[in-house]
């Protein structure tokens, strides 16, 4: 059964800057770390061997491993701890992660999210603040920059489309927040990140 707590953020490049530096996984006896141990050798060996598609097999089993080892570390957060797997576990917190990285656009508040998750805004902020050392709308504007530097460099969107898909009214206050967050302009920034692309292949 798919996680609605991952399902909006998963295969997103963006969501790698919020996890720890290093997931780990204890070993068990159970069905799905056995499939976690057998996958990894499979994947060791089929790496040495270099065999037709094998690197197109490697990629799909990486992206599988990668979810497993998500599951399994959300299972083991703590009750007390905090960090990104703990905010996505919370009941409150994680329902309004998935609504924003549902849809970006959406002009979203902290009273419109807490309605929605049954919080005041005062208590929706604090929680969040606690589990991820930002607020709200901190959070989101990073993660729409975020999204918006994946959508400059992987597809042929307008500056102004691009503005409006992940919520901003205006093709000037998206390039304004954008230069903030990335060092230049959108349109520089892209040329730029096509250029390093192509130079890495």
């Amino acid at each position: 059964m798919r996680d609605p707590r991952l399902t909006r953020v998963l295969g997103h490049w963006s969501v790698l800057t919020n996890l720890p530096r290093v997931l780990c996984v204890r070993a068990k006896r159970d069905p799905a770390s056995s499939w976690l141990e057998t996958s990894s050798r499979y994947m060791l060996e089929e790496a040495s061997l270099h065999r037709p598609g094998g690197a197109c097999l490697l990629g799909r089993l990486a992206e599988l491993l990668f979810v497993e080892v998500l599951r399994h570390s959300m299972e083991e957060v703590g009750e007390n701890e905090i960090g990104w797997l703990a905010a996505v576990k919370d009941p409150t917190i994680g329902k309004a992660l998935q609504l924003m990285h549902g849809d970006l656009a959406h002009p979203w508040t902290v009273e419109a999210l807490g309605r929605c998750v049954g919080l005041s805004r005062s208590a929706l902020a604090d929680r969040f603040r606690h589990l991820l050392n930002e607020s709200p709308m901190q959070y989101l504007t990073r993660w729409r920059l975020q999204s918006a530097a994946q959508l400059l460099r992987d597809t042929d969107h307008g500056i102004a489309d691009i503005a409006g898909r992940i919520g901003y009214e205006s093709e000037a206050a998206f390039n304004r927040a954008f230069k903030r967050h990335a060092g230049e302009p959108p349109a520089t920034w892209r040329t730029g990140a096509r250029a390093r692309a192509h130079l890495s292949q």
